[in-house]
C-alpha cells in the first residue's frame, strides 16, 4: 500500500521502518527532520510538510499529544485528504479529541479508524506491538495489513473510533497504578534489607508472572530508567486524559487522584524525561531511601 506516516518518535520510527520492510511504499514526515532521512535511507520518501504525506491510500499519525495531532491535521492536512483515503490515528489521544476526529471526519467525508499500541520502543522495533482498532469494519480490514506489519496482534474493538482511546487509557491506567505499587512495594523490602531483584524473581516465578511486571519490576530494581521507552512527562499527560475522561463520565477514580499526583510530583522533581517506571524514585524518597 502507499502510506503516508507522520510523526517519527521513539515509537513511529520503528513502526515507519517496519512498513517499509513489508514492502509498503511509505513516505514520512517529521518536524525534526533528520529523523525522517534515517528512514529515507530505508527507503522511505521524505516530505516537507505533512500534506506531502496525502499521496496514497492512507495517512499514519503517532503524534506526542492532542495538540500536536490538532495541529497537523486539522490545519491543511484533513482538507487535502480525498474522500477515499484513511486516516489511522495510533497516537494515545483523549476520548473528547477522538470524538471531535470522527466529526471532523464525518464532515469531510474521509475515514477515521483510532488504532493506539500497547508496547514500548524495542517491542515496536520487533513488530510485536498489540493493536487495538476501532471504526467501520469495512475500513479496519482495508488497514489489516499494516497492522500486520508493525504488530504481533490486532484486537478489533468496536465500530466507534474513540472506544480504542478508551481502551488505551484504561491499559495506561492498570501500567501506571502497577509502576506506583511496584515502587512502594520495593521501598518496602529493601528497608528490610533485602535485595528487590532477588524479591522480584521469586515473586514473577510464583505467582505474579505477567512479562510486563518481570520487565518493569526489573528497570524499577536496577533503577534503568534511561533510555526512556516511555517518558514519565507523558505518562503525566496521559493520567489527565484517563482524569478527564472519568470525570465526563462520572467515574470516582481515587487511585488516579493518587497516581496523577505522583506523576506530577515526578515531573516537578526533575523526572520528567526518565521512563515512567521512574514514579517508584518517589517511594523510595519517601522512605528515606536513595
Amino acid at each position: 500500500m502507499k502510506v503516508g506516516f507522520i510523526g517519527l518518535g521513539a515509537m513511529g520510527r520503528p513502526m515507519a521502518r517496519n512498513l517499509i520492510k513489508a514492502g509498503h511504499e511509505v513516505t514520512v514526515y517529521n518536524r525534526t527532520r533528520a529523523r525522517a532521512e534515517e528512514l529515507a535511507r530505508a527507503g522511505a520518501k521524505v516530505a516537507a510538510t505533512p500534506v506531502e504525506t496525502a499521496a496514497g491510500e492512507v495517512v499514519i499519525t503517532m503524534l506526542a499529544d492532542d495538540h500536536a495531532l490538532e495541529d497537523v491535521l486539522l490545519g491543511d492536512l484533513l482538507a487535502r485528504l480525498r474522500e477515499e483515503q484513511i486516516h489511522i490515528s495510533m497516537s494515545t489521544i483523549s476520548v473528547e479529541f477522538s470524538r471531535n476526529l470522527v466529526e471532523a471526519h464525518g464532515r469531510h467525508g474521509t475515514g477515521y479508524v483510532s488504532a493506539p499500541v500497547f508496547g514500548r520502543p524495542d517491542a515496536a522495533e520487533a513488530a510485536k506491538l498489540f493493536i487495538v482498532a476501532a471504526g467501520p469494519k469495512a475500513l479496519v480490514a482495508k488497514c489489516e495489513p499494516l497492522f500486520s506489519a508493525m504488530g504481533q496482534k490486532t484486537f478489533f474493538l468496536s465500530q466507534d473510533p474513540p472506544a480504542a482511546n478508551v481502551l488505551k487509557l484504561c491499559g495506561n491506567f492498570l501500567i501506571m497504578s502497577t509502576l506506583e505499587s511496584l515502587g512502594e512495594a520495593f521501598a518496602f523490602v529493601r528497608k528490610h534489607g533485602m535485595d528487590p531483584q532477588h524479591c522480584l524473581d521469586i515473586l514473577t516465578n510464583s505467582f505474579f508472572t505477567a512479562p510486563f511486571a518481570k520487565n518493569y519490576g526489573g528497570i524499577i530494581a536496577q533503577k534503568k530508567y534511561e533510555p526512556a521507552g516511555f517518558s514519565l512527562r507523558l505518562a503525566a499527560k496521559d493520567i489527565r486524559l484517563i482524569m478527564a475522561a472519568a470525570d465526563a463520565a462520572n467515574v470516582s477514580m481515587p487511585i488516579g487522584g493518587v497516581i496523577r499526583d505522583r506523576f506530577l510530583a515526578g515531573v516537578s522533581r526533575g523526572l520528567g524525561e526518565k521512563d515512567w517506571s521512574a514514579i517508584a524514585e518517589l517511594a523510595a524518597e519517601s522512605a528515606g531511601l536513595k
